[in-house]
């Protein structure tokens, strides 16, 4: 864990739900905060309900504050581009609209590079069969999701979303990257 005069780096990613995006990256060795909000569209500060209807332009995003001694940017979106599916549009899953795009918002243009180095590699890859649409932007816009959405999936488990949705992205997230995953 970083002490307080460790220096950390910022980065905001929509994976879809931030339910799950939150879960997967609260577990992620060298990450030290992670917060559901909203950001990238036309309503500042939007609510929920707002968000919902898709006419915000507004994405479900986590805010993931990690120690850049303990883990590199590189590694945290190539954790992001495992446990989501960068290439369907507006979707994932079952949950359809703008505010579940895949995007990475950079506050700064080394991490515009490193997110366009890793998007490149992945593409290079054919990891998967269809192209990447996940947007890169500068983050703008960005609010704190309401109180209720934070530590969603670690404080209702058994929800029925959780247990189908958000628990098997956190199972993937721990097999695949064993050696990330805090103690």
């Amino acid at each position: 864990m970083s002490s307080p005069t460790t220096p950390t780096e910022t980065i905001v990613l929509g994976g879809g739900c931030f339910w799950c995006t939150e879960a997967v990256f609260d577990r992620v060795q060298g990450v030290v905060d992670v917060e559901s909000g909203y950001s990238n569209g036309q309503v500042s500060n939007p609510s929920y309900e707002q968000v919902c209807t898709g006419r915000t332009g507004v994405a479900e995003v986590v805010r993931v504050a990690f120690d850049p001694a303990q883990i590199s940017l590189h590694e945290i979106l190539e954790i992001f581009f495992v446990v989501h599916d960068p290439t369907t549009l507006n979707r994932q899953g079952n949950d359809v609209g703008t505010q579940y795009r895949s995007g990475i918002y950079y506050t700064n243009e080394a991490q515009k590079q490193v997110a366009q180095d890793v998007i490149r590699e992945i593409g290079e890859s054919r990891t998967y069969s269809a192209p990447i649409v996940t947007e890169l932007a500068p983050l703008a816009n960005y609010s704190t999701a309401e109180a209720y959405h934070q530590d969603y999936f670690l404080n209702n488990p058994n929800q029925g979303y959780c247990a189908f949705v958000v628990g098997p992205k956190v199972e993937k997230f721990q097999k695949t990257f064993a050696a990330r995953v805090k103690a």
